[in-house]
């Protein structure tokens, strides 16, 4: 991705540490949060320093180079992260495989990146072939370059599609409690694609009125029969296009599927803290006694699912995979 016209990942190894673009911070400001070991990586993945699922499998193999000296302890850690996201376990899984067989740590974790990347790139140029010059396109959550390294999943089809001279509009829900929608406006606007920040409550207004030709999210995990989850509100969005007969994608990569489980069902859900409700941008904005449940995810049934963008194709049906 392109920030301030130079060219920068979401995380990289250099020196022996791992380097990460703090999302945390974003948009407001551009700092780098360094891991020095694996509990520092640890805490990158918990306190969403990285976000997305492909950036968090990137991360976690870059976390088992850092833990490397006790494989067994690293990967525990590293698995009580965030338990959603199939691609943390996917990687780490990688690599405890690539290490048994006596593979260099760091060259296996780089070529784990740099297929992540490549196979982001493809689901873009794949998604293109569906995106219709003047197009206005819904989005929630951030699934472009800060969640994949490079490219994105969702946002890769809108970039190429853009790049090839399309002139596409986006709608980003602001996607609450995080406003990842903020990371999305943050890259959408380094790239000079038009785009508006909604109200996540919005998004309904916006179909009914006839505003939004087709729905691109990402994805955390899909289960052998396509149900997937995916940042809190997608759930919402997929039955409100459904019912206004707007196309809903879900854009990611073969990584994000898990075979072992039949359906969305057996997907474990994330709660997280209070705070994240309850203080924004360090202001408290709810009484210390209000109670509230903080699901950082929700799961789509596959009905609603049109397709999935996969770097190999987009599969209209799961048997195709």
């Amino acid at each position: 991705m392109k920030i301030k016209g130079k060219q920068w990942r979401a995380l990289w190894f250099e020196n022996g540490e791992l380097k990460l673009i703090d999302q945390r911070k974003l948009p407001y400001n551009l700092e780098i949060f360094t891991a020095k070991n694996v509990e520092d990586c640890a805490f990158a993945i918990k306190e969403m320093v990285v976000r997305g699922a492909p950036a968090i499998g990137a991360a976690a193999v870059y976390g088992m180079v850092l833990g490397k000296d006790n494989i067994k302890y690293t990967a525990e850690i590293l698995r009580k992260t965030r338990p959603t996201a199939n691609d943390l376990f996917f990687a780490i899984d990688y690599m405890i495989e690539k290490i048994k067989n006596g593979e260099n740590e760091l060259n296996a974790a780089n070529e784990y990146v740099e297929d992540i990347i490549n196979r982001c790139r493809r689901i873009g140029e794949n998604g293109d072939k569906i995106i219709k010059d003047g197009m206005k396109i819904l989005t929630h959550c951030n699934a472009g370059a800060l969640a994949t390294v490079d490219y994105g999943t969702a946002l890769a089809t809108i970039r190429i599609a853009h790049e090839k001279g399309k002139k596409i509009f986006v709608y980003a829900d602001e996607t609450r409690p995080r406003l990842q929608g903020l990371l999305t406006d943050w890259e959408l606007e380094e790239e000079k694609i038009p785009h508006a920040v909604i109200a996540d409550n919005a998004a309904g207004y916006f179909m009914k009125n006839g505003e939004i030709d087709m729905v691109i999210t990402g994805a955390d995990r899909i289960a052998k029969n396509g149900d997937f989850a995916n940042k809190i509100g997608t759930y919402e969005k997929a039955v409100i296009a459904k019912e206004n007969n707007i196309p809903f994608y879900v854009a990611a990569p073969i990584s994000t599927f898990d075979k072992s489980i039949e359906d969305g069902s057996q997907i474990k859900i994330e709660e997280r803290d209070r705070k994240e409700l309850a203080v924004i941008n360090e202001k408290t904005i709810m009484p210390e006694w209000t109670k509230v449940r903080n699901p950082a995810f929700d799961v789509t049934p596959s009905k609603y699912v049109t397709g999935y963008i996969t770097e190999e194709k987009i599969i209209e049906k799961l048997i195709e995979l």
